[in-house]
């Protein structure tokens, strides 16, 4: 990012009280949007919510998934939606995906413009798991295009606004617009798998990645050993679990017994994967939704949801 494109997006710190994690996501990270009036999206992480919002951040925990977004904050002219979560459930959900809600937006690319708890490092679990799972729902073959849109979707199955307000090509749009920053997130994590004989990248005449992987039961499992505990739980309670000692490289308790999933085949685990995700972003999606609603009133919401809406519209037109 340019340093003076990242100074005026900093400059909204300094309006703020502190914070222990920023980032900032959606439009305004593709290297071709031309409208200076879109909506700036920024994360603030804080140690106690309660010092920003009191009432408000009740409800984004008690009925939303933790974090309490308000839109259509006006500040230097510009238009801003900020969302304000505890670090706590932050973490908590980019490593074990309990909402997929903050993880799946760390899954894609952002511009983290503070980090004092290194998020950054620990974002790399997730990455991990959420190549794993696009894997596990992709065929033997296909384009490196193809990969970063399934891991794009993944927090988007199941989610009730997909159905009538946002764009139907939105995975499509932000894969494309932000195309190089997916290949310099997940690279390290295909060459990682790449070195494990899970898969193999190769160039074709243009500058697109074509991946094969093998899809044998023996690396379904590895793929299914790398996603987060709440995905493996919900799979282990449908298709049956054992106990293993851990060896992972990447496990934080190695030489812990684990629970592992029994797996028959990759169509199963994939079916069930698929099944324990989309349950996961529908709650969350209906409760955000909800606390949305109630938290930023009713005129915003409005506002808001008929903004999303009226693009959701275009985009089947």
């Amino acid at each position: 990012m340019e340093k003076g494109k990242r100074a005026e997006l900093v400059s909204f710190l300094k309006s703020v009280p502190f914070v222990e994690f920023c980032c900032v996501y959606g439009s305004t990270l593709h290297p071709n949007n031309k409208d200076k009036s879109a909506m700036v999206d920024y994360i603030l992480g804080v140690s106690d919510p309660l010092q920003w919002h009191s009432q408000i951040t009740q409800v984004a925990d008690d009925i939303g998934v933790g974090v309490h977004f308000n839109p259509f904050v006006i500040w230097n002219d510009k238009m801003l939606k900020y969302g304000v979560v505890r670090m706590r459930d932050l973490v908590q959900d980019v490593l074990n995906w309990e909402k997929i809600y903050l993880s799946g937006r760390l899954q894609k690319p952002v511009h983290i413009l503070v980090d004092n708890l290194d998020i950054a490092n620990t974002n790399s679990v997730n990455l991990r798991a959420a190549l794993s799972a696009a894997l596990l729902l992709l065929p033997s073959k296909f384009t490196q295009e193809d990969l970063f849109a399934k891991i794009c979707s993944l927090s988007y199955m199941g989610d009730l606004r997909m159905l009538f307000a946002e764009d139907k090509n939105k995975v499509k749009k932000i894969v494309q617009g932000q195309f190089d920053l997916f290949h310099s997130m997940y690279k390290p994590f295909l060459q990682e798998y790449e070195a494990r004989d899970f898969l193999r990248v190769s160039l074709s005449g243009t500058d697109q990645a074509n991946i094969s992987q093998d899809c044998g039961l023996p690396v379904t499992c590895s793929l299914v050993s790398s996603l987060p505990l709440a995905i493996r739980s919900q799979m282990g309670k449908k298709l049956g679990q054992k106990k293993i000692i851990n060896e992972l490289r990447n496990a934080h308790f190695a030489g812990q017994a684990i629970n592992e999933v029994i797996i028959g085949s990759r169509e199963e685990a994939s079916k069930c994967m698929q099944g324990v995700l989309r349950r996961i972003v529908m709650i969350s999606s209906a409760r955000q939704a909800v606390s949305g609603l109630l938290a930023v009133g009713g005129i915003n919401a409005t506002k808001y949801l008929a903004n999303k809406m009226q693009k959701a519209w275009k985009s089947w037109t």
